[in-house]
């Protein structure tokens, strides 16, 4: 996730003690990867020259928390842009449009097919044309797709915004038919016994009554919030802080009125600080694998092209975040910046149901759950890269802004 995926060709084979990638030359006789060769092999002097310069200029950003990475420079038509070929299937479905399809007399469908339309064509310009961001696998147009996403997301959020409730309310089934109409709520609250000696049958049924799909959901979504904060204090803080606004906010959210022990024992004792825990666990173990890349063609047995084709989906390169809010003023303030951001997107999930009536369940909640994760990373990423080398990361990067 450092750099790019030596989309120019050259090589790259970054020494440097003390880095979080050291452990690679421990594991120099193993095969990592997908890769055959033992270990990182001496370059030819053309490539050793390249990667003195690439050394030399990189040197200079380059953390002592950042892994080392080696790259053969293998370039194969899955990395290409392919402008032109996706210029074409878009010229050829428009023509197709305009010329041989009948336009339907069904002013509500016509519009609802015109608006996916447009958005996919601006999802196709920006996925051939907007820049890289620093994350590159399992390929930078995924990322670059995640980016338009954004874009459409959060002008759809702008109209919203200049609706009155009732529209918003009423516009959603456009969307889904089945949205619009008020929801259910289901009491977290009321006998907050957790051994109930008045029920013969189950003593510990208030227990087993807060058992809902939250549960899972709490430990899943701290693992991935760990994974993109990458630092223990923030997100326990951000945990407990969380806890907090349910109380005060519950006259809002009757949800959010909860027994003592639903907040505090299952929600931060167990399940949040288990996916915390193994947040972390996952963490220590990507700051330590070695980062060594070959090409799958370059690779000559099947399990070996297999393994390469798994590992394309893990981080290219990992960095360890150091955040030190308390070191000086810029970082102290981004640091409360972050909190603020990802409690007000916990805070969102929640009053989408209560604004704009949509179910926890719906499928428009859970995809953007999903989008969430792959901006928050993203956006995360930038922002550290940002404040931690702001003479090397001159202004904030594009999903930063646009995501937050």
């Amino acid at each position: 996730m450092t750099k790019p995926e030596s989309k120019k060709g050259s090589a790259a084979a970054i020494d440097a003690p003390g880095r979080c990638g050291s452990a690679a030359a421990a594991s120099a006789n193993e095969q990592v990867n997908g890769a055959v060769e033992p270990g990182c092999p001496e370059p030819s002097p053309p490539v050793r020259a390249r990667v003195m310069k690439q050394t030399s200029r990189e040197s200079l950003h380059r953390r002592n928390t950042e892994c080392e990475v080696y790259d053969d420079g293998t370039n194969t038509f899955f990395w290409r842009a392919h402008t032109v070929t996706v210029l074409f299937i878009l010229t050829c479905a428009l023509v197709y449009v305009t010329l041989l399809e009948e336009t339907p007399q069904d002013t509500a469908y016509n519009t609802k097919r015109g608006i996916v339309a447009s958005i996919l064509v601006f999802l196709c310009f920006g996925v051939t044309q907007a820049k890289d961001g620093p994350f590159t696998r399992p390929h930078p147009a995924y990322w670059r797709f995640w980016l338009c996403v954004t874009v459409v997301y959060e002008l759809f959020l702008i109209f919203i915004l200049f609706q009155t409730v009732h529209d918003g309310r009423q516009f959603m089934k456009y969307i889904d038919p089945k949205l619009g109409v008020p929801l259910p709520e289901r009491d977290y609250g009321g006998n907050c016994l957790i051994y109930d000696p008045g029920n013969s049958t189950d003593p510990f049924h208030n227990i087993w009554d807060k058992m809902d799909g939250f549960v899972p959901a709490h430990f899943l979504g701290w693992y991935i919030k760990t994974l993109m904060i990458r630092d223990w204090w923030m997100c326990m803080i951000i945990s407990v802080m969380f806890e907090f606004l349910e109380y005060s906010l519950e006259h809002q959210l009757p949800n959010f009125s909860e027994c003592w022990w639903d907040h505090w024992i299952m929600d931060v004792l167990v399940c949040n600080s288990l996916g915390i825990y193994c947040g972390m666990k996952t963490l220590a173990w990507l700051s330590m694998k070695p980062y060594q890349w070959q090409g799958l063609w370059n690779i000559p047995t099947y399990k070996g092209k297999i393994k390469r084709i798994a590992f394309q989906f893990t981080p290219y390169s990992w960095v360890k975040f150091e955040w030190k809010p308390a070191s000086n003023l810029r970082r102290w303030l981004a640091v409360l910046g972050i909190i603020f951001m990802f409690l007000l997107a916990e805070l969102n999930t929640f009053y989408l149901k209560f604004v704009l009536w949509m179910p926890p369940e719906h499928y428009l909640v859970l995809l953007r759950l999903v989008f969430f994760v792959n901006v928050g990373g993203v956006a995360m990423r930038e922002i550290y890269d940002f404040m931690d080398h702001p003479k090397f990361h001159k202004k904030l990067g594009q999903q930063a802004c646009a995501g937050y």
